[in-house]
């Protein structure tokens, strides 16, 4: 069972809140994870061992409401995904206007996001994990930021599908559940799901991830406790590797360009100033929100 009390002072719940709502807005957008805010911000323990509290033996509890309540730290996830929800409902709009309009300037701001958050996942592991499984890591990020990721004309069964995938890359620090979908052809239907509030769609895709939750959420935490430093090793090189996927100044096809090369192949302005400020933004971000700690 989750080991984090119930008792919190208002401004501790309003720091849970607000957590939530960064981890909502990353996993809008490929290529940053909901899992890694909640590890720099000193959550992702608690939400991990929280999230593998529910197991069959769970039911015993449903006659005793408030036991169940507590037993499995429902306050702390309640003001969690509710911050996460409002990350969703207020950015999701905003960053597909964004994409559409200013694409290199998003992309610069999660590039600095993503960097620092290499540095600070990557500080505190042994030399000897990082030796052996950042290189792993390294290559699968790479291999992954340069899949095809085009649409697919998709059913509304694959979105269940494309759900359960993505929570379980969520769970983890360093893999983006936006990029699954990306990577499944599924994250434009979503990202239109969710500015239309296409309710069958949303459905679908929730079911999943509630199945890809309770599927995966142990398995995790017993990763965590017995190969943690392994584990982290390994999703600091993935992380690094994936960092090609944010760089700002990509085609559609992922190929990638110099600023300059960017303005004569696309004839679109790069927007140099704004996404060296917004990269520098994305850092300071980050740094304040692992001063949450």
């Amino acid at each position: 069972m989750a080991a984090a009390p119930d008792i919190r002072s208002r401004r501790q719940w309003a720091g849970i809140y607000g957590r939530g709502i960064a981890m909502g807005i990353a996993e809008v957008v490929p290529g940053v994870s909901g899992g890694t805010i909640a590890f720099v911000t000193g959550i992702y323990d608690e939400l991990i061992h929280t999230l593998a509290s529910f197991r069959p033996a769970s039911l015993r509890l449903l006659t005793n409401p408030t036991g169940f309540w507590q037993a499995h730290n429902l306050s702390f996830l309640l003001a969690l995904g509710l911050g996460m929800l409002t990350g969703v409902a207020l950015f999701a709009h905003l960053l597909s206007l964004a994409l559409e309009h200013a694409r290199p300037v998003v992309w610069a701001f999660f590039l600095g996001v993503i960097s620092l958050s290499v540095y600070l996942l990557g500080r505190d592991r042994s030399r000897r994990g990082l030796l052996l499984y950042l290189p792993i890591g390294l290559v699968l990020g790479v291999i992954m930021g340069t899949l095809d990721t085009s649409t697919i004309d998709a059913r509304p069964w694959m979105f269940f599908l494309g759900g359960a995938v993505a929570v379980a890359a969520w769970l983890l620090p360093a893999v983006s559940g936006s990029f699954i979908l990306l990577a499944l052809g599924l994250y434009e239907g979503v990202l239109a799901a969710l500015v239309e509030v296409d309710l069958p769609i949303i459905a679908m895709l929730l079911g999943g991830c509630l199945t890809g939750l309770l599927c995966f959420a142990n398995f995790l935490s017993w990763l965590m406790r017995h190969h943690r430093e392994g584990l982290l090793s390994l999703l600091t090189g993935f992380m690094a590797g994936s960092l090609l996927r944010l760089w700002p100044w990509a085609n559609a096809e992922g190929a990638l360009f110099t600023p300059a090369g960017y303005q004569q192949q696309l004839a679109a302005d790069p927007l140099l100033v704004w996404v060296i400020v917004s990269f520098l933004a994305g850092t300071g971000v980050i740094w304040w929100l692992s001063r949450l700690k």
